[in-house]
């Protein structure tokens, strides 16, 4: 490579090294590149860089794009690299403090709006995180009062600037461990995609899951834990018919709708991500 490589060599380059150091198929190496090489250039469009593929970056752009690339070679996500991830087509701030938000629960969101009408009612988000799920439902359920706790003060910090970045004033954040904070507060619907990866999962040492908050992963032996915890103590802050809905792991919708009417819970089904995985499973309270 020269010692000024243009951006078309800048991108060939760093699609070829993360193609190999991170077995990523050549599509998603190249999307990755793109990404990378967007931030170190100020956030151009990515027309711009099709457009200018023979331009050369200067020093200090080749050096940010460097650095870049490196902390993504290293394995740390690409979502913790930029400080962002899109999700339901909001774009949303990351950091080490929170999950990354994934594509699988869009599922939970779809599955939410179906029991929220389009008229002032109340929504509770247990584990908000980057405050992603929330803030979705409240740009989309304008008139509803959506309440987010999460039992990181971190975590909270991200989603309050979420929120304040697109505007969902109608989002209320709050510190409570589940619904220790919420004494006498009832909704129509709660949804969380709470910890339900078991403690001795390999997975939790592969991949993304090495960089995230092991707190927003880990439920426990089974996984059940906090599903468990949750089930039981939703009907005392449901109003009556209310909808109770939670993202679970691949092979965990039976125990789930088990739990589910086990505690009262009617109407009990499970929903398939877009990838045929039964993702979520919800109840209404009689």
């Amino acid at each position: 490579m020269p010692l000024t490589p243009t951006i078309a060599q800048l991108l060939f380059e760093a699609r070829r090294r993360l193609s190999s150091a991170l077995a990523l198929p050549e599509s998603e190496a190249r999307i990755e590149a793109l990404a990378l090489l967007r931030r170190a250039l100020d956030d151009v469009p990515r027309a711009w860089l099709i457009a200018h593929e023979n331009d050369v970056p200067s020093p200090d752009q080749a050096k940010a794009f460097a650095l870049l690339l490196q902390r993504r070679l290293s394995g740390e996500p690409v979502a913790y690299v930029l400080g962002e991830r899109e999700f339901y087509g909001l774009n949303f701030i990351v950091t080490p403090q929170v999950l990354i938000p994934r594509p699988d629960t869009e599922t939970l969101v779809e599955a939410a709006l179906a029991h929220i009408p389009q008229q002032p009612c109340r929504v509770l988000e247990l584990g908000t995180g980057s405050g992603a799920i929330a803030i979705v439902i409240a740009k989309h359920r304008p008139l509803a009062s959506v309440t987010a706790i999460d039992n990181s003060q971190s975590a909270l910090d991200v989603a309050g600037g979420n929120a304040r970045k697109l505007g969902a004033d109608n989002v209320r954040l709050k510190l409570s461990h589940w619904f220790s904070a919420l004494a006498g507060e009832t909704f129509d619907v709660i949804i969380s995609n709470p910890p339900y990866i078991a403690a001795d999962d390999p997975h939790l040492a592969q991949g993304d899951l090495r960089f995230e908050p092991a707190s927003a992963l880990v439920g426990g032996r089974d996984g059940l834990d906090d599903i468990r915890l949750i089930v039981s103590t939703a009907p005392e802050h449901l109003a009556a018919g209310g909808w109770l809905l939670l993202e679970h792991g691949y092979d965990q919708a039976e125990a789930v709708a088990k739990l589910l009417r086990a505690a009262g819970f009617g109407e009990v089904a499970s929903v398939a991500d877009l990838a045929g995985v039964l993702r979520v499973t919800q109840g209404r309270l009689p």
